[in-house]
């Protein structure tokens, strides 16, 4: 991973295709992609340097095609800010590296994470609400992915059987980790068959089945005074509209209010979208698939720092494994 010190000359550099030299600008976030506030004249933007392996240039023209095919939709989704020649990004080497990476300045939105304000919260009702409100983002996001025609060239990867839980999944084979015991990975492997089995005979139908953002948790969603907007469509591709809303529940499993977030969630998406109960009932699969791939996910990235957790999140996966096992029928 670079160092903070040579991802900071490399966004002073590239300000100056944008014409915000001078700018003051500080980092936000130094994890997978840098992305770092840029304030000038009154206006603010984010700047994101990307990754080199994650994303080809045309598939992060893609990501912008799709936002901006969603802000027509009446969606509140980040906005890219061209270049004077009219590009979205700029590929720049950078500095003490021969890498290069791929620069995008997006229009910042300010507010508060939906996360911050949840974690205060301790009204159920409250609760509900928040819920509530990203189910009915999460179904519109549906209403005009699953509509929208796909323009010719665009690129995005795949969250389909394979990219799951095929021999070479988008995120790594997480039944395959070194840390994993000779039961711990029996179990995984069994889980993975399963839903293998399962994912394949459901099929990848247009009214479940199209482009999702695919991180659409609480955080990534900021509450600003127009409501709630969606950032970081990073992960986004094509995947089942269960693995969007699992996504979003995910992080509240083990909360004491989970059935009220659960049912709120659900029920605002319905208010926008129809969801069958047969859909739905494989809501549980997918929450497994997701417990699952964020371990293939950590091992992957082993440069944040969180393979220290992967022993007890190995522990807890084999349980949500188990458990979902005990209770599926054949």
């Amino acid at each position: 991973m670079a160092r903070v010190g040579e991802l900071g000359k490399l966004a002073e550099q590239a300000l100056a295709e944008w014409g915000l030299d001078g700018a003051r600008i500080e980092p936000v976030s130094l994890s997978e992609n840098a992305s770092f506030r840029v304030d000038k004249a009154g206006q603010a933007y984010v700047l994101r340097i990307h990754r080199s392996w994650y994303h080809t240039l045309d598939e992060l023209h893609s990501e912008l095609v799709w936002t901006a095919a969603l802000r027509e939709a009446g969606l509140d989704v980040p906005e890219a800010l061209l270049t004077a020649d009219g590009r979205a990004y700029v590929t720049l080497p950078l500095p003490g590296s021969a890498g290069r990476r791929n620069v995008g300045v997006l229009r910042w939105v300010e507010g508060e994470l939906l996360s911050e304000l949840i974690a205060r919260e301790s009204d159920p009702a409250a609760l509900s609400r928040h819920f509530e409100q990203l189910g009915r983002i999460a179904a519109r996001i549906h209403n005009q992915s699953s509509n929208w025609k796909i323009p010719p060239g665009f690129q995005r990867h795949s969250f389909d059987v394979d990219g799951l839980v095929g021999a070479k999944p988008f995120w790594g084979p997480f039944w395959d980790l070194p840390q994993l015991k000779p039961r711990q990975r029996e179990l995984i492997s069994e889980a993975r068959c399963v839903i293998h089995q399962i994912l394949t005979r459901y099929g990848k139908a247009a009214d479940t089945y199209s482009l999702i953002h695919a991180d659409l948790h609480p955080n990534n969603l900021v509450v600003g005074e127009r409501g709630l907007h969606v950032i970081d469509f990073d992960d986004s591709g094509f995947g089942w509209h269960q693995y969007e809303l699992a996504v979003a529940l995910h992080q509240s499993l083990e909360q004491p209010h989970y059935q009220l977030i659960e049912e709120a969630l659900i029920g605002g998406y319905r208010a926008e979208r129809p969801l069958a109960a047969s859909d739905l009932a494989l809501l549980p699969v997918f929450l497994l698939i997701r417990t699952l791939v964020g371990l293939g996910w950590i091992h992957q990235r082993p440069e944040l720092g969180y393979d220290e957790h992967l022993p007890q999140l190995i522990e807890e996966a084999c349980a949500h494994a188990g458990a979902f096992l005990d209770s599926w029928p054949d």
